[in-house]
């Protein structure tokens, strides 16, 4: 092969090269279909609500692939790679942490609904029975802890930092009167360790799971209207404008759907549209 034949093979390699390049952007970009969608959920509410939700789709032509995982990183994980179109099960807070950390190109397409966290206890009927110096529990991840912390001072238990970020714990407590032991835990474990404390912080997820309500069991607990927590549905940057999303926020936001809420989770899990 002479000197020309190889300039000749070579740009046209290179112009191969682009054309596969750009065929792959192309379909990164590719608006998400307005016929089938695959949705990620966590298993229980997420789940019930998505199933909910996958039947008003289905009277329009719609069919929405449920997939249903049992932990928080796979889900957004499964989006910036493709596998899914969309997921339903996470806050802004944990969703920013995740973006930061991780450096998905996904965002929030709007809200759903929120789980307030509630103090519970086996030991006390009133959070005022609290004594000096006793063992109170809060979960350890970082999208969860500061707010749970902020749950304790909303109660008037300890006062916090100013400023603090996502990312605070414990040692971010300016005062603590009580002198109470904060006692950091995996938040699936919080509801089987409660004998072992006198309070703790639980997201409501966990806390429904081991049969307690926020309404009937939570000493104290967050606002459960204007809930400052919300979940969201999240999909790939690209596709936040796409029809199909639009439609699916109509379902989500519909008469029939907050209904749903309402008389299943009992005042647990509240509509946040």
């Amino acid at each position: 092969m002479n000197i020309k034949q190889k300039t000749v093979l070579a740009g046209t390699s290179l112009l191969a090269a682009i054309a596969l390049s750009a065929c792959g952007q192309s379909d990164a970009s590719e608006a998400l279909s307005t016929e089938s969608l695959t949705i990620g959920v966590t298993g229980g509410p997420h789940q019930q609500i998505a199933e909910k939700v996958k039947e008003l789709a289905a009277e329009d032509g719609l069919e929405l692939d449920i997939k249903v995982f049992n932990d928080y990183n796979t889900p957004n994980t499964a989006l910036a790679e493709g596998s899914l179109d969309v997921n339903s099960y996470q806050t802004l807070s944990f969703l920013e942490l995740q973006k930061a950390d991780k450096d998905y190109k996904i965002d929030d397409v709007f809200k759903t609904v929120a789980f307030p966290m509630g103090l519970y206890s086996e030991k006390l009927t009133d959070i005022k029975d609290l004594k000096e110096g006793d063992k109170v529990a809060v979960p350890n991840d970082p999208a969860n802890e500061l707010r749970a912390l902020r749950l304790y001072e909303t109660a008037g238990l300890i006062t916090l930092k100013e400023g603090l970020t996502d990312k605070a714990t414990k040692r971010d407590i300016a005062e603590n009167p009580l002198n109470l032991e904060f006692i950091e835990l995996e938040a699936s474990q919080l509801p089987t360790q409660l004998p072992e404390v006198a309070l703790a912080a639980i997201n409501t997820n966990f806390a429904m799971g081991a049969g307690l309500s926020i309404n009937e069991d939570a000493l104290f607990h967050e606002d459960t209207v204007d809930n400052p927590y919300p979940n969201y549905v999240v999909v790939r940057t690209d596709n936040k404008d796409d029809e199909v999303v639009a439609t699916l926020k109509s379902y989500y936001h519909s008469d029939e759907v907050r209904t749903f809420i309402e008389e299943t989770f009992d005042g647990s899990i509240v509509p946040a549209f």
